[in-house]
């Protein structure tokens, strides 16, 4: 179970980077898009037929995608797995990363209508990020002796 919960938290870190990702590539072209003299308006958005209107729209669709469906998945099972890694701190780490995606979704849809939001969404993103790497880093314990002392890990067992 520790390397579900392990394997679980990275991969909260790689789609925080995903979602980094598919941010900046949609920005760069509608950038792009805007100085090739186009207009983006409330009908561009909202037009659900025919091509998109330039191809790094799909960034805005894979950015909503992750962030609102496959992360907080992903981190609701890291919760439910930390229950049962049997790990010092598991929980707790994993009570932070889920509080901390709960935390992202709700900056970052309180941006469309509040745009300052966006810079607690993105500076969310990083202790995100961070968090989810904090959640990876936890180790089992070691086992312990006859004598109730914790082993090396350096021993090796001898049979009599």
């Amino acid at each position: 179970m520790i390397t579900l919960y392990r394997s679980l938290s990275v991969t909260i870190a790689v789609l925080v980077g995903v979602q980094a990702g598919s941010h900046a590539w949609a920005s760069a072209g509608l950038s792009r898009y805007i100085m090739g003299g186009a207009v983006v308006d409330k009908s561009m958005m909202e037009d659900t037929g025919g091509p998109l209107p330039f191809p790094e729209v799909a960034g805005i669709l894979v950015h909503g995608l992750n962030g609102g469906i496959v992360i907080p998945a992903v981190a609701l099972a890291l919760l439910v797995v930390s229950f049962f890694a049997r790990v010092p701190g598991a929980i707790l780490r994993a009570g932070v990363v889920l509080g901390l995606v709960a935390l992202q979704m709700t900056l970052g849809y309180a941006g469309h209508d509040q745009p300052v939001m966006g810079l607690f969404h993105g500076l969310n993103a990083l202790v995100l990020f961070g968090a989810a790497l904090w959640a990876w880093r936890v180790t089992a314990p070691r086992p312990a002796t006859r004598d109730g002392a914790e082993t090396t890990g350096a021993e090796e067992s001898v049979a009599v």
